[in-house]
């Protein structure tokens, strides 16, 4: 999987000032709760029996840091907090009242929102208030389409810590797309559109629940990059979502995009750059063809795919957005 690095230089990890703060959060996504703890923070996570949605037990699939310290979630109350950084809807307004004394409830939050707005793009309103809270988008496309009026905005966009020996060498001549659930969630995140091109063109799909439309299935979380980077290209059929964390892995280990022109992803992607997106199914599917036959361009594709990836989505970068939110959190505490 090695290659020359094409002069891209992998930053360092940064150095940030301040103090180390004890923040609780929950277990949601599991990769983005990797990048999160690597803020030089102490995180809890609570945990419950039988590993529920958002209460599951961290496992050995990712390489969590001595950090990160799973707590039984009806035990949260006999914890010292400095801050909370909720991740669900329930969690926020229903879990906390449960869980957490009066005073933990009172302290600087943040939440974060990981979609963009539902049921409406622009008039669905933000259900997060919290008199010493910070409502975080994780793009700025979510920003400028959710409403929420009297909250504290923040975008805070992805970091993914790179895997300076996953590199892409495109050996086999096929896409591949990465999208959890894709059947059950339908149109949204382009499921019909991903059929499509898989008739048309050699795709293969992963993620969870991926064999209910033909895929390879789920792929552990740190053997993804390094799996992907053996294809020719990565493609997102998503019509509305935020910005995968997959997609950015993909273009860190110097993979192409191609994609449906949605959401935050023109933003990212330039067109004969970093690869090619469009709304326009054909064009997408000429783009396709053309890299499976010109090996060369896919590559040079992705070497500008990952110098924009490791410039706008380090995790240096990532970590000092966050240390800044939570220094400010932590700043309007009232002891």
């Amino acid at each position: 999987m090695k290659r020359a690095e094409e002069g891209i230089e992998t930053p360092a990890h940064p150095r940030v000032s301040g103090r180390r703060l004890r923040v609780l959060t929950w277990h949601v996504h599991g990769n983005y709760l990797y990048s999160l703890t690597q803020a030089p923070h102490d995180f809890v996570i609570p945990v419950l029996p039988g590993n529920p949605n958002g209460y599951s037990a961290l496992g050995t699939k990712i390489p969590w840091g001595s950090n990160v310290r799973e707590v039984p979630a009806h035990e949260l109350r006999n914890e010292q907090l400095d801050c909370v950084i909720y991740q669900s809807r329930s969690a926020f307004e229903r879990d906390r009242f449960d869980l957490l004394t009066l005073r933990q409830q009172a302290l600087p939050c943040a939440y974060i929102e990981h979609n963009p707005p539902e049921p409406h793009p622009t008039d669905s309103v933000h259900f997060f208030k919290h008199d010493n809270g910070v409502l975080v988008h994780v793009t700025p496309y979510n920003a400028l389409m959710w409403n929420a009026p009297d909250v504290c905005v923040r975008v805070v966009e992805h970091g993914v810590v790179a895997h300076p020996d996953v590199l892409y060498t495109g050996e086999l001549a096929r896409g591949i797309a990465a999208v959890n659930h894709l059947q059950r969630r339908g149109r949204r995140v382009g499921a019909d559109i991903y059929e499509w091109a898989a008739q048309q063109v050699p795709l293969d799909l992963i993620g969870m629940q991926s064999e209910t439309m033909d895929g390879l299935g789920e792929i552990s979380n740190m053997e993804v990059p390094a799996y992907m980077a053996r294809y020719r290209f990565f493609f997102t059929p998503i019509r509305y979502a935020s910005l995968g964390l997959s997609l950015i892995e993909a273009m860190m280990a110097g993979m192409p995009v191609v994609g449906v022109a949605a959401t935050e992803l023109p933003n990212v992607i330039t067109n004969g750059v970093e690869g090619y997106v469009d709304s326009r199914r054909e064009k997408l599917l000429d783009c396709m063809r053309q890299l499976l036959h010109e090996p060369e361009l896919a590559r040079s594709w992705g070497i500008a795919a990952r110098r924009t990836a490791l410039k706008r989505f380090s995790i240096d970068r990532y970590i000092r957005d966050w240390n800044e939110i939570l220094l400010l959190l932590a700043g309007a505490r009232h002891e």
